[in-house]
C-alpha cells in the first residue's frame, strides 16, 4: 500500500502560514439571473462549539484543519484548543509507532493504530537510525551512539526540540541507557543516563554513575556512583512512579544471566553497592529484554530461551512487576503470530506505552501490537516500505502524539 501524504507535507508551522482567506459567501446567477448565496455551514457556528467539534478529529487531522482558513487555524492554534484536544478522553488516542525504513538517514513511517494508517515521517534532532531513544507522554529523548554526551528531547509532531546540556561522568564510557519522564501537571520532564564502564584492569567490575537532568532547573545531578562486581550495565532503563529501574548482565560468578535494579530517583548516594541491594532476578532467561512504563506499571517483554540452548528464542512473552518485587505472566505471543515473523533469530524490537506494546522483527517490517487492556494480539496494516536486501535491518519506537507538550 501507498503511505498517506507525508507528515512533512502538514507540518506544525503550518499552521501560521499559507493560511487562505475565508470566503463567507459567493454569489452567481443562473439562467434568469436570479442571485443565489451560498455559504460555509462552519460561519453559523460560535467559536467555542467548532473548537469542540474539533476536537474530535483525528490527531493527523488536526495540520489539515489548520490550513482550511484562517478561522480554523486560529483555532487548532490557541493554547486552549491543544489544551481540550488533549483532555478529550472521548476521542481514542493509542501511541504510534514510528520504524526506521533506512540506515542512510533517520526518516520512516509512523503507524497510528486507532485508524490503522501509516505516514511518512521525519524525525528532528537525531542524525543516524541506531541512536538511543526513550519517550514519555509526546516527547521523545536521543542520545548519540559514540559519545552519548548529545541529549535532545523533542516533540515528534510539533517538531519541537531542545538540546540538553553535556551530562556529568566519564565521557568514554562502554554502555549507557536512556530514560525520560513527564509530569503533565507540571508541564516538566526529567531524564536520566546510566553510565556503565569497566574498571581499569578488573573486566569483573564495572562503574555505574546515575545522572538526572531536571526541566525545571536546566541541569544535571549526580544521583548514584558505584562499582558492580561481576555485573555491568546496559543500554535499556526506564522511570516509572520516581523509580529508575535498569538492567545489569552477568559477567560471571551468578546464577542470574541478567537482572534488574531499582533506584528511588529522590535519593543522592555514593554508597558502595547500594545498587545490589534492590536486585530483582527477572522471570527467566530473557533475550532482548525490553522495559516499558505501562500506565505507571514496570512491564518486561523478552525472548523466551530454550532450556538447553538460552540464545534461542522459543517464543515472546509479557510480564508486570507485582509489589516491587515479583513478576507476574501477563500474555505469550501465540505461536501463530511468533511464526509469522519468519525468521525471528534472537534479535528484535519492542517498545510499549499507555496499555500499546509493539513488536518487531528487526529482518522485517512486520509490525505485531498487544493491548494490555484487551490481551489481544494484532497485526498492523502492512509498512509500505519492503526489505530490498537480506541484510536490511528494521526497527522503531513508539511515542505518544501530542500537540499540547514542549521540550
Amino acid at each position: 500500500m501507498e503511505a498517506e501524504t507525508s507528515w512533512t507535507t502538514y507540518p506544525y508551522s503550518y499552521f501560521t502560514t499559507h493560511v487562505p482567506d475565508a470566503e463567507s459567501y459567493s454569489e452567481q446567477s443562473d439562467d434568469d439571473e436570479a442571485k443565489v448565496q451560498t455559504f460555509s455551514m462552519d460561519s453559523l457556528l460560535p467559536n467555542d462549539l467548532l473548537e469542540r467539534i474539533l476536537t474530535f478529529l483525528p490527531i493527523a487531522s488536526i495540520f489539515r484543519a489548520g490550513t482550511v482558513c484562517k478561522r480554523w487555524n486560529e483555532i487548532v492554534s490557541s493554547q486552549r484548543f491543544l489544551s481540550n484536544f488533549s483532555n478529550n478522553n472521548s476521542v481514542p488516542q493509542k501511541p504510534w509507532y514510528f520504524m526506521f525504513t533506512t540506515t542512510d538517514d533517520p526518516s520512516g513511517y509512523a503507524y497510528d493504530p486507532v485508524i490503522r494508517k501509516w505516514y511518512g515521517f521525519d524525525l528532528p534532532c537525531i542524525e543516524t537510525w541506531n541512536w538511543f531513544v526513550a519517550s514519555s507522554c509526546g516527547l521523545v529523548c536521543f542520545t548519540d551512539n559514540d559519545c552519548r554526551n548529545k541529549i535532545y528531547v523533542s516533540n515528534p509532531i510539533t517538531k519541537q526540540w531542545r538540546r540538553l546540556t553535556e551530562p556529568p561522568g566519564h565521557r568514554s564510557i562502554d554502555y549507557a541507557s536512556l530514560s525520560t519522564s513527564v509530569n503533565r501537571a507540571k508541564q516538566s520532564y526529567s531524564v536520566s543516563i546510566v553510565k556503565s564502564k569497566q574498571a581499569p584492569g578488573d573486566f569483573f567490575q564495572c562503574e555505574i554513575s546515575v545522572h538526572l537532568y531536571s526541566s525545571e532547573t536546566m541541569t544535571w545531578t549526580t544521583r548514584v556512583t558505584d562499582v558492580l562486581t561481576g555485573w555491568r550495565g546496559g543500554d535499556e532503563s526506564v522511570i516509572c512512579g520516581n523509580v529508575l529501574y535498569f538492567l545489569i548482565y552477568s559477567t560471571g560468578g551468578s546464577d542470574h544471566r541478567h537482572g534488574l535494579v531499582a533506584l528511588n530517583l529522590s535519593s543522592i548516594s555514593s554508597s558502595k553497592g547500594i545498587l545490589m541491594r534492590s536486585f530483582i532476578p527477572m522471570p527467566c532467561s530473557l533475550t532482548c529484554g525490553r522495559l516499558m512504563n505501562l500506565k505507571e506499571k514496570l512491564v518486561v517483554v523478552g525472548g523466551i530461551g530454550k532450556h538447553d540452548r538460552p540464545d534461542i528464542i522459543k517464543g515472546i512473552g509479557v510480564w508486570v512487576l507485582k509489589g516491587g518485587r515479583e513478576w507476574q505472566e501477563v500474555a505469550r505471543m501465540p505461536q501463530r503470530f511468533f511464526q509469522g515473523f519468519g525468521e525471528l533469530d534472537d534479535v528484535f524490537a519492542s517498545s510499549g506505552s499507555d496499555d500499546m506494546v509493539y513488536v518487531q522483527s528487526y529482518g522485517s517490517p512486520a509490525l505485531l501490537t498487544f493491548d494490555m487492556k484487551l490481551k489481544c494480539w494484532k497485526w498492523s496494516q502492512k509498512c509500505p516500505v519492503s526489505k530490498k536486501f537480506p541484510l536490511q535491518l528494521f526497527t522503531g519506537f513508539c511515542f505518544e502524539p501530542r500537540l499540547e507538550i514542549a521540550p
